[in-house]
This record gives C-alpha cells, sequence and structure tokens, in this order.
C-alpha cells in the first residue's frame, strides 16, 4: 500500500514485498485552479509547468547535461528519461513522468532532485498560487504500483518553481525525501543554481 508523506518525511524506497527497488517511476502532476475571465477580456494563458531532474554529484550539480528535462530527454548514462513536455497540466494523473534506473546508475550520483517551474512566469505573470492538486509521486518501474505520494497542498502564491523532492542513496539503499521548497525562480537554469 501507498505511503502517504507529509512535507519533510523521508522513507525508504522498497519493492511491495520489501525486494530491492531496480527502477523508479517519478510522477509529477498538478491542475490549473480556474480562472475568472471577463467578458470581453482575453482567455487567460494556459500554465505550463515543466518538470525537472537534476543529478547530482557529492550532492550537488557538477555540469549542465546532468540536467534531464524538455530540452534534454535522456541523461547521457541513459538511466533517467524524462518521458516529455506535457504544455497544459491538463486531465488526470501523472502530468510529466521522468523514469530512473537505480540499478545501472553510475556511483558517482547520489541524489536526483525533482523540480518543477512555470515556463515564462514572470513574463505570463503567472505563479504556483494559480496551481492546485500538485503532487509527487514514486512507483515501482517494474510494475508501476505507487509506493509513496506527496501532496503539495500549502499556499503558493507569487512562487514561480518548487523542489517536489529528491530521491539520494543512503548506507547503500534508495531514499525519497519529500522537500516541498518553493521559489522565485523564472527558469530551469535560475533554480538549477541553488545546486551548483
Amino acid at each position: 500500500m501507498a505511503v502517504n508523506l507529509q512535507k519533510g518525511q523521508k522513507v525508504e524506497l522498497r519493492k511491495e514485498n520489501g525486494g530491492s527497488l531496480h527502477k523508479a517511476m517519478v510522477g509529477l502532476g498538478w491542475d490549473e485552479v480556474e480562472r475568472k475571465r471577463s467578458l470581453f477580456g482575453p482567455k487567460p494563458q494556459d500554465i505550463d509547468c515543466d518538470a525537472s531532474a537534476f543529478l547530482c554529484k557529492g550532492g550537488k550539480i557538477v555540469a549542465t547535461e546532468d540536467i534531464v528535462y524538455f530540452g534534454n530527454l535522456r541523461h547521457k548514462t541513459g538511466t533517467v528519461i524524462h518521458m516529455g513536455d506535457n504544455l497544459t497540466g491538463a486531465g488526470d494523473g501523472d502530468d510529466e513522468q521522468i523514469c530512473v534506473d537505480l540499478d545501472n546508475l553510475p556511483a558517482e550520483y547520489d541524489k536526483i532532485i525533482f523540480v518543477v517551474n512555470i515556463y515564462q512566469a514572470a513574463q505570463r505573470k503567472q505563479h504556483f498560487g494559480l496551481i492546485q492538486n500538485a503532487f509527487i509521486r514514486i512507483c515501482d518501474g517494474d510494475n508501476y504500483k505507487e509506493l509513496c505520494k506527496y501532496n503539495l497542498s500549502e499556499n503558493y502564491d507569487g512562487m514561480t518553481a518548487m523542489v517536489f523532492g529528491e530521491i539520494y542513496r543512503y548506507n547503500g539503499t534508495w531514499k525519497f525525501s519529500a522537500i516541498g521548497q518553493p521559489t522565485h525562480d523564472n527558469s530551469i537554469s535560475e533554480l538549477a543554481k541553488r545546486f551548483y
């Protein structure tokens, strides 16, 4: 049965039967808050949220090629793959998915940070206060059974990016930490600078 996490909570990633997790599917989702539009005004622009994975060595990003996002869908090692960009967040379930081959991720990578930013947030005057039902969930990559989920339920008015959570190595096992840290960063590169 899947574990519902609270902000700051950490959990060891294991299969339902307790065995080692070989692959993880990280699902990220969000919905737009219903916005009123004036009778004669333009339709509000869709909010385009972008999920990314930062592969870290010693807890830090050491090269831009270690950022997996809509412009670099596959890490050079082939162990982290972004399944594609969702431009609107419409519909139920995951809006974007990132698959991680935990068994074959080179040992020098000790952490993968999962973030979401709103594309051109400043220019479009958009922020996470216009987003609801945001979550990150970790599934067993072999059978897609959900292992844990973290629902981001705070008010994030004015915030344009979010550190959702991270998978990291700890004493030979993989763990997940629910972070939920909002930021004012306006792009993936700005957000990444926090981890160099």
